[in-house]
């Protein structure tokens, strides 16, 4: 074996390690509540995990290789399977006794924050099982791998090629601090932060304390688990909902600009952003349009309920979360349809949300609309700008690819969910659902997996991992020049 796949199993290795470590909180939590039988399930998962990256480690510790982005890349896409197999374990040995399949699926879930779920009766589960799902979501917000770029320092291994590979959106190269690993630090401080705050608050307007910590990993990582089957139904509260409604959208905005609005100690960056300009824009609009048709046809009495559950299923959905309010799927006109597609949008660059990101999708509109200006007078020259500045050809371009081979593995991923048995709607709610990160679909996907094929629920997984390496990272590994030395 060639020195750079070594390194790149030395790396695989401690990263397993890491990833087996969050098997032990919900393991001593199951043992401080006296659950029967779950304490050994997450026990004997962490050892088993934990063996499996030793093993990888310990051959090839000693190896040293300098890592190239390319390397990244196939770094970032293992470190997603090999995390995504090892953390399925809990939940094939343990309550709920899945298949495999749906194990795996559901641990994808959890950790590139789809919040698609193969399970039904959460209220029946244990504790801990319920806490380990939105721990894999709180790790996955940010990404495990990041968590990684922050730690692997010291085990001399750079962490600059990881860093690009995961990041998401268009703007990969921007750094806060000039050493990688201190700009991982920071937006796990930020990171950290919201989700302490909105637990802090959840708690104060009503959840209990275990509610309020669960729904907090799952809100700022814009994930969507829950630990009750009707989420934010179970309460009623309208209180709750805005709560929700203020940190998702929070999770949707680059996590950049939340750093340096707490350094500044100053709210004035937030302003100057175009990206979060047209967000916040987005979420305006739509959640106008769904109330107004809820309202109109008296879904809602009052139109201050139509628009406080408009405006939650409008930034659940654009940010990816998933929380649902129970039928919306079936709400009456365009309003599904319209939300679903609020999920290709996604959130901001540099945030936890999936989709195409709002930068991508203001500059390929742009380009568009420059591309009929050109037409109406072939010798003019128009730009296409961002933020007052001018985008360069070759990033207008890249965004264009990136969009039209997004779009294409989007069919592939509905015609295979068509193959796989589901019907026309339900098929592409499907490939929304995972491709997006988005979690529930339309048709039969509308709440969950669980009577998906097994071929329906492995497209799924690729389709969860598709979207959260932004599709690039995972596809650039099938080239034949990327194997060459």
């Amino acid at each position: 074996m060639s020195q750079r796949f070594r390194a790149i199993q030395r790396i695989l290795g401690v990263i397993i390690v890491f990833s087996s470590m969050t098997k032990l909180p919900p393991a001593l939590l199951a043992l401080a509540w006296g659950e029967q039988g779950t304490p050994q399930v997450f026990f004997g998962s962490f050892l088993v995990s934990l063996l499996i990256g030793v093993g990888l480690w310990l051959p090839v510790r000693n190896v040293n290789y300098d890592m190239r982005l390319r390397d990244g890349f196939l770094i970032v896409t293992m470190t997603w399977v090999f995390a995504s197999l090892v953390s399925a374990l809990p939940f094939v040995h343990g309550p709920p006794h899945l298949s495999y399949t749906d194990a795996i699926f559901e641990a994808t879930s959890g950790l590139t924050t789809t919040g698609a779920t193969v399970i039904s009766g959460l209220d029946d589960l244990p504790r801990s099982v319920l806490f380990y799902r939105q721990l894999l979501q709180f790790l996955g917000g940010m990404g495990i791998v990041i968590l990684a770029v922050a730690i692997l320092p010291m085990l001399k291994i750079g962490g600059t090629q990881l860093f690009r590979a995961e990041s998401t959106g268009p703007t990969k190269d921007t750094k806060l601090t000039p050493r990688i690993a201190e700009t991982a630090k920071a937006l796990w401080g930020v990171y950290f932060g919201l989700t302490l705050l909105c637990a802090l608050s959840y708690w104060m307007a009503g959840m209990s304390l275990f509610d309020a910590i669960c729904h907090a990993l799952s809100t700022v990582s814009t994930a969507g688990f829950s630990t009750h089957d009707a989420a934010f139904d179970y309460w009623q509260s309208p209180i709750l909902e805005w709560i929700a409604i203020v940190f998702m959208t929070l999770g949707g905005i680059n996590f950049g600009l939340h750093f340096v609005a707490w350094r500044r100690a100053s709210v004035a960056v937030y302003g100057t952003d175009s990206e979060l300009r047209s967000f916040l824009r987005i979420i305006a609009i739509a959640a106008v349009l769904v109330t107004l048709v809820l309202w109109l046809s008296g879904t809602y009495a009052g139109g201050g309920d139509a628009f406080r559950t408009a405006t939650f299923q409008v930034v659940s959905n654009i940010t990816t979360t998933g929380f649902a309010v129970t039928g919306f799927n079936e709400w009456p006109g365009p309003a599904p349809l319209l939300l679903v597609v609020l999920a290709f949008i996604g959130g901001c660059s540099g945030s936890t949300v999936g989709g195409l990101k709002v930068a991508r999708v203001v500059m390929v509109v742009r380009q568009g609309y420059r591309e009929i200006k050109q037409l109406v007078h072939p010798k003019a020259q128009f730009l296409v700008k961002m933020g007052g500045r001018r985008v360069s050809e070759s990033v207008v371009l890249s965004v264009s690819g990136f969009i039209a081979i997004w779009m294409i593995c989007f069919v592939f991923l509905m015609v295979g969910m068509n193959m796989a048995g589901l019907d026309l709607e339900s098929s592409f709610g499907a490939a929304v659902a995972t491709l997006t990160n988005l979690g529930p679909g339309l048709g039969s996907v509308a709440t969950t997996f669980a009577d998906v094929s097994d071929a329906g629920v492995w497209l799924g997984t690729l389709g969860m991992i598709l979207g959260r390496l932004e599709v690039f990272s995972l596809l650039v590994l099938l080239t034949p020049q990327f194997w060459r030395e």
